[in-house]
């Protein structure tokens, strides 16, 4: 198949373009599907344009529409974030009955006085 190293070098590279491209190709799908202010009709052209003519669609795309990609990436790392500290909040976070009972083993223990107890207790119930 490679008669040479140039050969074998230049399927590497259309490897690698072909790979990119699909990268790409799968960045603009995503966002594509993911922004909520672009109608059905305009995506579905959008994709039988990229299906039809795809490295021509793919540039026109990014060049057109690449700030408002970054955005909505952010917007989506944001919202990931945020449920996912959500989540280990809901797990992780104690009652204010466990707070409360972990500050009275401390004053038990003589770690901290009773005006650090009331003061630890007081914020357990507030929350």
């Amino acid at each position: 198949m490679w008669d040479s190293f140039w050969d074998f070098l230049w399927s590497t590279i259309l490897v690698f373009a072909f790979i990119a491209y699909l990268i790409i190709l799968w960045h603009i799908i995503v966002d594509l599907f993911r922004d909520r202010d672009t109608s059905g009709w305009k995506k579905a052209i959008w994709v039988v344009f990229l299906i039809i003519f795809p490295y021509l669609t793919s540039i026109v795309y990014l060049i057109g529409r690449g700030k408002g990609m970054t955005e909505r990436q952010i917007a989506a790392a944001e919202q990931a974030k945020a449920a996912g500290d959500d989540y280990i909040r809901s797990v992780a976070g104690s009652s204010p009955t466990q707070q409360i009972a972990t500050a009275k083993s401390l004053l038990d223990s003589g770690a901290i006085s009773a005006q650090e107890f009331e003061t630890l207790k007081a914020k357990a119930l507030a929350s």
